[in-house]
């Protein structure tokens, strides 16, 4: 059967809505067969239930906590939950305590990443030494400890390059930037006691952060004493910034005695992760960028022009997070431009997790984690049943309403709401699958809302055209010329539902946001079906006899609509209605 060439085009603008339906189904069907996803959407605090935690804030010292901090905490935190992934969360305080209500079951790491101060620092390496045991065969056969001598730096150690200057170092996509690679160092040479490396020979006074004036004898007593192994005894350091601290690196077998802060976590203004780029695109290695601010780019130019000519282990800076070393890279340039790259062993999930503590602000405090419970759902299955019954009877009323009123070009607007409920779904599972994004009651609003809002840009379409009808033309011109008028109509309705649903998503917290999403998300698949299904649909029904003849159950039938019987065209051309009116006038007489 030859295909009419008037339905060329809409058959084309219908097959890219049938790709991307398919794509969709296709996508989700592969997330939740080989990946991590669920076939259904994800379910808010209010449906499904969840955990609560109860986080007991700790400073250093005898600081007292006030409701000042408390409340920066909770705004972090939210920021952090947000960040996260994890949508639809509730954060709260209980006196000095922050309560949080996460939906479903957190991992581990959601929770670590939840207590974490991430008072991020960077303090310049004055010792460092290993804490892997090195055997040392003796007389009779069997290890012993390695020898209790000075520790020194180990043979080799991680590197800071420049981007922006002329180095060996590899080019990068991004600017002059900090390199921190974090291959595990050999265990270092052990040395006599006689081997003066970090002992000052006098009592004079620090002059800089790098100063081995730091380093005293009790500061190398609790270096030698300090079991990085045990994770209470890395819970007893104290990470005061204008004193030296003795410290552990959290992955590699080092510990170190490190100067005062001189770079402040306040002073890092934007946090990323994603890939190192090469020559070639991503090198399949994960980072976290660095962006500073101006006091912090000054900080950071100045500890890496300074330490840059010093011996090792000097010419190394610790990056500290929550009392631990993260990274300690070698200085070999002068780094003023502002922005930084910590490279490691990072996965993308774990660079991803740094990267939000270090972009969401520097804690005043850390928290213990009090209690962890599981709490029931507020509203639970039988109010989204309900909620889901008042969203079938809308949809019923909305399609006897279109059936009653258009007849058969209701179908029309029933199959459109089917692709855009169909669009919906798939669309609010890959969310939760991609970005954590939970179905809350308010969320259902939002849905059971979005029904009359998509029809009523139906409904606008359809009497565009009647009226073109009713003016004598005919049903495909009727169709185009409709649609033009309408066309504009609809898109301005759609962008101020979409600028008051973005301005309640800002501006809002907690469940309304999660109206306001669903809001925002069935505004644009509107748009998409109104222009890739109903425009094309109605384009291709107007060339059949059915439509085009104005059937009486068309919903288009002239007669009905009170069409005029003349209607003047231009160039003395008049209606196919003018023109069956004229027949009709002959056959009469």
């Amino acid at each position: 059967m030859a295909i009419n060439p008037h339905n060329r085009g809409p058959l084309r603008t219908l097959s890219v809505l049938v790709l991307l339906i398919v794509g969709l189904c296709g996508l989700l069907g592969a997330v939740s067969t080989w990946g991590t996803a669920q076939k259904t959407p994800k379910l808010g605090l209010d449906l499904q239930g969840g955990t609560q935690l109860i986080l007991e804030p700790k400073v250093v010292g005898n600081t007292p906590i006030n409701p000042g901090q408390v409340q920066k905490a909770v705004d972090i935190i939210r920021a952090r939950v947000d960040g996260s992934g994890v949508s639809e969360a509730e954060v709260s305080t209980q006196g000095n305590n922050i309560v949080i209500s996460l939906p479903g079951t957190p991992d581990k790491a959601t929770i670590a990443s939840l207590q974490k101060p991430s008072q991020l620092s960077m303090r310049a390496v004055l010792v460092a030494a290993s804490t892997a045991p090195t055997p040392v065969p003796t007389s009779t056969g069997k290890p012993t400890a390695p020898a209790t001598g000075k520790p020194t730096a180990p043979a080799t150690a991680p590197s800071v390059k420049s981007t922006g200057t002329a180095t060996t170092a590899p080019k990068s996509g991004f600017p002059p930037a900090l390199t921190a690679a974090t291959t595990p160092p050999p265990t270092p040479t052990p040395t006599t006691a006689a081997t003066p490396t970090a002992t000052p020979t006098t009592a004079a006074k620090p002059k800089s952060a790098s100063d081995l004036a730091w380093v005293t004898p009790e500061l190398e007593k609790a270096l030698a004493t300090l079991n990085c192994a045990d994770p209470k005894s890395i819970e007893k350091l104290v990470d005061d910034p204008t004193k030296p601290m003795v410290t552990c690196d959290n992955e590699f077998p080092v510990k170190y005695i490190l100067g005062p802060t001189e770079v402040l976590g306040s002073e890092i203004s934007n946090a990323t992760s994603g890939q190192v780029q090469g020559q070639n695109g991503p090198t399949g290695k994960n980072e976290v960028r660095l962006d500073f601010n101006g006091p912090g780019t000054k900080s950071f130019c100045d500890v890496t022009s300074r330490i840059v000519s010093l011996p090792r282990p000097r010419n190394q800076f610790g990056i500290v997070l929550d009392n631990q070393v993260i990274s300690a890279p070698v200085a070999q340039a002068s780094l003023c431009a502002g922005t930084a790259s910590i490279t490691g062993n990072f996965t993308p999930a774990s660079a991803k997790i740094l990267a939000d503590q270090l972009k969401f602000g520097a804690l005043p405090m850390s928290f213990a984690l009090q209690t962890q419970d599981s709490i029931s759902p507020t509203l639970g299955g039988d109010q989204l049943s309900r909620g889901l019954l008042a969203g079938a009877i809308g949809l019923l009323l909305v399609v006897a309403y279109s059936l009653f009123q258009y007849r058969a070009l209701g179908l029309v607007t029933v199959s459109s709401l089917i692709i855009a409920g169909l669009l919906t779904y798939g669309l609010v599972t890959m969310f939760g699958w991609s970005q954590g994004f939970r179905l809350t009651m308010a969320g259902v609003t939002g849905l059971i809302v979005s029904i009359g809002i998509v029809a009523d840009s139906f409904i606008l379409y359809f009497e565009r055209v009647r009226d073109e009808v009713r003016d004598g033309r005919a049903l495909r011109a009727a169709v185009e010329t409709g649609w033009t008028r309408a066309r504009r109509t609809i898109l301005i309705s759609d962008a101020v539902n979409f600028l008051a649903a973005l301005v309640l998503y800002a501006l809002a917290a907690s469940n309304v946001r999660g109206f306001a999403f669903t809001l925002m998300l069935t505004t644009i698949i509107d748009i998409v079906v109104v222009f890739l299904f109903t425009h094309p649909l109605l384009s291709i029904l107007a060339n059949t006899k059915f439509f085009g003849e104005g059937h009486k159950w068309s919903g288009l039938d002239p007669k009905r609509l009170g069409a005029r019987t003349t209607t003047y065209a231009g160039r003395g051309r008049v209606t196919i209605a003018a023109q069956r009116a004229a027949a009709a006038e002959g056959n009469q007489s």
